[in-house]
């Protein structure tokens, strides 16, 4: 099933195969193994990169883009599944996937435009954590954006803990950003019937152009490249039998920690756009688009104490949970397409520091607004390189000589590349925007 040299090298070793999934007929037991994965990954769906647009989408427009968060997610259920799928399948993950695949030099510039959506990632979660530590206990943003630098000695100490250990992590850190939401929609008392009524599609969101804009900013910022590479990764760590029968029920079991993560994800986004629907649409605070604005005003517009604390306290758990997660993915994107292994101290310390070095260089030169304006243009950069991720996804998953009996049937095939082009096309047009 693998097209030039043999993968000899497993995606993260150290942690390959090292969750056991239980022999026999439970249900339960077997679903709790590979409980998980799925948290990690939609945390990228969750990361302070998405909120602007939330948090603008709600204030300008009320309720209506709701519908958009819902197809977002439901397409990015889509891909997820395409992943795990490929590296259960496969046995390889998605860069090394396309490292097989290609020749040396598409393989090499797939890893650069990787690294680099890797990186702008970070930088939305440098900033966003940075930011957090500003508004919560009044630290300057370059003082914020260094602490952040130390995540890494963190992560590294609790990865050599066990794979379960930083799947726990990750599971507290997104119940702490439940928590702290479900607390903002209790005290802003939102529209139960309006939620309900913009579940589906309304038709002015294609013919006002402004919602038009802010709707595709919101599509496109929802499908994270570094995920498909991620996803394809960890749900390696179990240790399933490598039969058909095998690795049919390790998709089954997959596909629903998959599934359910992102629905977290999904009332997690559509919290952030409700909180600004309920708070600013109405009361004359349309204009609010940044996080800043938003913590500085929840508590005075809502009469209460603690929602900008909340806020502020799910935006750092936010960061932290991307940070984690985005610094695996660049391990795992740089052993997949180079086939070399650093210590993954190096590895991470390469990483955090590419994102570090322009955070630190805008915050020093432009201070708050260059970070807002930073993280629009992380944003962007993931736009461009989503397409790399998604393409070869759907063409390897869909083929037959490299999938065998799990190919894609045709209405999968036909929906995943409908998904890939609609996601293209907005990332293009927003892309065409942005820059003409």
């Amino acid at each position: 099933m693998q097209d030039k040299d043999t993968n000899l090298n497993h995606s993260l070793p150290e942690v390959y195969a090292s969750i056991n999934v239980p022999k026999g007929n439970s249900f339960w037991r077997k679903l709790w193994a590979f409980t998980g994965p799925g948290l990690m990954v939609a945390v990228g769906y969750m990361d302070p990169g998405n909120w602007a647009t939330d948090i603008a989408g709600g204030a300008k427009f009320g309720y209506t883009l709701i519908s958009v968060i819902l197809i977002s997610n439901l397409f990015a259920m889509l891909l997820q599944h395409l992943s795990l799928k490929l590296g259960i399948v496969m046995e390889q993950d998605l860069a090394q996937a396309c490292r097989n695949a290609y020749s040396k030099p598409v393989a090499f510039m797939l890893w650069v435009l990787c690294e680099i959506a890797i990186a702008a990632c970070d930088l939305a979660e440098v900033i966003g954590s940075a930011i957090a530590l500003n508004l919560l206990f009044g630290l300057p943003l370059t003082v914020g954006v260094i602490i952040t630098v130390l995540d890494v000695l963190v992560l590294l100490y609790f990865q050599g803990k066990g794979f379960r250990v930083l799947e726990s992590i990750v599971a507290a850190l997104i119940f702490m950003i439940f928590c702290c939401f479900t607390y903002e929609i209790i005290v802003s008392q939102p529209s139960v019937y309006q939620i309900f009524s913009n579940i589906l599609p309304k038709p002015e969101i294609v013919t006002n152009p402004a919602m038009l804009y802010v709707a595709i900013g919101i599509l496109g910022a929802t499908v994270m490249p570094h995920n498909l590479y991620l996803h394809s990764s960890i749900v390696q760590t179990r240790n399933f039998e490598k039969t058909p029968e095998g690795k049919r029920s390790a998709i089954f079991f997959a596909t629903i920690d998959s599934t359910l993560s992102l629905s977290l994800a999904f009332f997690i986004n559509a919290a952030i756009l409700i909180l600004a629907a309920a708070t600013f649409h109405n009361t004359g605070n349309q204009h609010v688009a940044d996080i800043h604005d938003a913590y500085h005003l929840l508590d005075p517009v809502l009469g209460v104490k603690l929602a900008g604390i909340f806020f502020a306290v799910a935006l750092l758990a936010s960061g932290q949970n991307s940070t984690l997660t985005g610094t695996l993915a660049g391990q795992i994107v740089m052993e997949g397409f180079l086939n070399i292994q650093l210590k993954p101290w190096l590895r991470r310390l390469i990483t955090r520091l590419v994102a570090v070095i322009p955070a630190l260089v805008v915050t020093i030169l432009y201070g708050e607004k260059g970070t807002g304006d930073l993280l629009v243009l992380s944003q962007v950069i993931l736009s461009l390189q989503l397409s790399f991720a998604v393409v070869p996804l759907v063409m390897f998953t869909s083929d037959k000589l490299k999938m065998g009996e799990f190919v894609n049937t045709p209405l999968l095939k036909t929906s995943a590349w409908i998904i890939a082009v609609i996601i293209i096309s907005l990332n293009g047009y927003l892309l065409w925007d942005t820059f003409f």
